[in-house]
């Protein structure tokens, strides 16, 4: 089933619950510790036991998925640029 290209995806409704955040960092623990103090930051209700953390199959890079309540794009944006800012964070979804 393909999308019309004419048609726009859908919109978030924010407050948006059990939003995703997927970050792929550097397998180190400085770059973790910067990563949760961000995410703290930016979302102060995450459920940090809902966490989940992957290696990668060398071991060189660790994949993170965080649930937030979503308040807004501005919450997004902020939230986004602040990770992608940092050297060892490589791709934020």
């Amino acid at each position: 089933m393909s999308q019309d290209p004419n048609q726009a995806p859908p919109k978030i409704e924010f407050p948006c619950e059990d939003y995703p955040v997927k970050v792929v960092r550097d397998a180190d623990h400085t770059a973790h510790e910067f990563v949760l103090e961000v995410m703290r930051r930016h979302a102060p209700d995450l459920d940090e036991e809902r966490i989940t953390v992957r290696d990668s199959r060398n071991g060189n890079f660790t994949s993170v998925t965080f649930f937030i309540v979503a308040t807004g794009e501005e919450q997004l944006k902020a939230l986004f640029e602040e990770l992608k800012a940092h050297p060892s964070i490589h791709m934020v979804l």
